[in-house]
């Protein structure tokens, strides 16, 4: 069974710092396209950025450009999300993703076959 833990988030002042972690157990995490996804008041799961299994294509919401960085470590099991210059609109819970079909899009959540718990990140302006 594949396992997806996230930890990181917080309550952090606007124009601060998050990194989000997830850690990836049960399953040929080199393989897995990963990506994060997040959920505000909206109640839509919103895509904020993905990557490939090789960690060299990489993809992002245009919000989040230039300010966030998605990697992945593939000896650790581990995928990574660095958030910078964060405001109140990014205030949200934060999912992480693991995708085993290289031919959809990864953009769509409903294509995902395993999801994390989610972190909260709450941005304060």
């Amino acid at each position: 069974q594949v396992q997806l833990v996230e930890s990181g988030g917080g309550l952090v002042q606007a124009g601060g710092s998050l990194r989000l972690s997830c850690a990836v157990s049960g399953g040929t995490f080199s393989t897995f396209r990963m990506a994060w996804f997040r959920q505000g008041t909206g109640n839509v799961r919103e895509f904020v950025a993905a990557v490939s299994p090789s960690g060299l294509v990489i993809s992002y919401e245009d919000s989040v450009k230039g300010r966030f960085t998605i990697s992945r470590d593939n000896a650790k099991n581990a995928v990574s999300l660095q958030m910078n210059s964060l405001t109140a609109e990014d205030t949200a819970v934060y999912y992480c993703a693991a995708l085993s079909n290289r031919y959809v899009s990864p953009r769509d959540s409903a294509n995902y076959n395993y999801w994390g718990y989610g972190t909260q990140v709450t941005v304060s302006s």
